[in-house]
């Protein structure tokens, strides 16, 4: 028996990213002292006033079949919600509801790319990005995101890998795992080589509600001369702190959203209705959770990057956003991933080598900002005890 083409594209792809989490649990379950820093899960609980909005539709009948599009009270909010934040009329027809971020993501794709065709992303990447690129049969075709650009991917280098067969610019700004926010002036850039290559612009935008202080953030679907080529993806898993509701949407051009309604509809026919009741209270609500989330991720990059450079030779850059902070650690003599290993065996911290994010980064890591503010102190200490230990051995 054979397997498809789509199972060999994304053989790979999987576990194999997670080595350092993985290892992590086993360690976990076997009494051992870890804190875990590799995942993004938002600190705090999901809000009960969600949770009762979701129960309370549960017990008044919302369990029927859903709409394909979304629910229309979910879609009339994030209309509103887009129309006020892109200072632009965004309409019902132009929105369609998803189970979370990753499920619209691969969707879109389906729609925008096939065999043949090449999709620029920036590198490093969120984990997932290569599987949903190759899934469609297209390749992925990395740009390099430079620290010395704060990690911003930069126009001149989506322009150097611009061929007949691009189809697709995929933007993920706020950035994971760097947390770095594109400007206005690089969307403007990255704006006129779509238009002049008549390409797509897909913008990742779950960690828009975690900006940092003194940083601002602008999307490109913000820009009326890139109306009919910019769709925006994001959920409610971050801002308000409810990944495991899977809700999510993609807002694009109507042409796009009716053109690639039947595909959602063979996929998933629309999001449940009680998690969609839920999700237009978050959207129209706003998030009670998100503020706190922000300063405390922010406190906490601020606190990883004074201690560690002042009390060790490890570099960290500082995020402008989301949930995470990178660190280079080539001045201990490993990459990435030997670092993570040896800091997860000798140090009790996991985080995640910046190989699982792509080709660039490997002597970086990533590490969480989500752990409790004392555990917080307590991976500081570690961190900087192993790296000085590794420091004397390298002496």
């Amino acid at each position: 028996m054979k397997n498809t083409e789509i199972t060999k594209r994304l053989s790979g792809l999987g576990g194999a990213k997670w080595e350092v989490y993985l290892k992590a649990k086993e360690l976990v379950d076997q009494g051992r002292d870890i804190i875990e820093m590799t995942i993004g899960e938002p600190d705090v609980p999901t809000p009960e006033v969600l949770i009762d909005a979701a129960s309370n539709a549960m017990r008044q009948g919302r369990t029927t079949y859903s709409s394909g599009r979304g629910e229309p009270g979910l879609r009339a909010a994030l209309s509103e919600r887009y129309s006020r934040s892109s200072s632009r009329e965004i309409t019902t027809d132009q929105v369609l509801c998803f189970p979370g971020t990753q499920t619209a993501l691969f969707t879109v794709l389906l729609g925008v790319a096939e065999n043949g065709d090449e999709v620029l992303v920036g590198d490093p990447m969120y984990a997932t990005y290569e599987g949903v690129i190759r899934a469609t049969g297209a390749d992925v075709v990395p740009v390099p995101l430079k620290p010395e650009n704060g990690f911003r991917i930069s126009a001149q280098d989506i322009a150097a890998r611009i061929t007949s067969k691009t189809t697709a610019i995929l933007l993920t700004t706020p950035h994971n795992p760097t947390g770095a926010i594109l400007t206005a002036a690089d969307i403007e850039e990255i704006g006129k080589l779509a238009r002049e290559h008549d390409l797509w612009i897909i913008s990742d935008e779950v960690y828009e509600e975690l900006i940092f202080e003194a940083s601002s953030f602008t999307s490109p679907l913000s820009r009326p001369d890139l109306a009919d080529r910019v769709i925006v993806v994001s959920s409610i898993s971050k801002s308000h702190a409810a990944p495991g509701f899977r809700s999510g949407w993609c807002i694009g051009p109507a042409a796009f959203t009716n053109a690639l309604l039947p595909l959602s509809e063979t996929m998933l026919f629309g999001n449940q209705p009680f998690i969609a009741d839920m999700t237009e209270k978050a959207i129209r609500d706003g998030s009670t959770v998100a503020e706190g989330m922000r300063e405390r991720f922010s406190a906490r990059a601020a606190l990883l990057h004074r201690r560690l450079s002042r009390e060790t030779c490890l570099v960290v850059h500082q995020p402008e956003a989301g949930m995470f902070a990178m660190i280079n650690v080539a001045s201990t003599g490993m990459d990435g991933n030997s670092y993570a290993l040896s800091l997860l065996e000798h140090g009790g911290v996991a985080v995640m080598p910046g190989v699982s994010f792509g080709t660039t980064i490997g002597e970086w890591v990533r590490v969480a900002l989500t752990v409790d503010d004392g555990k917080f102190e307590v991976a500081c200490d570690r961190i900087i005890q192993h790296a000085n230990q590794l420091q004397m051995e390298n002496a």
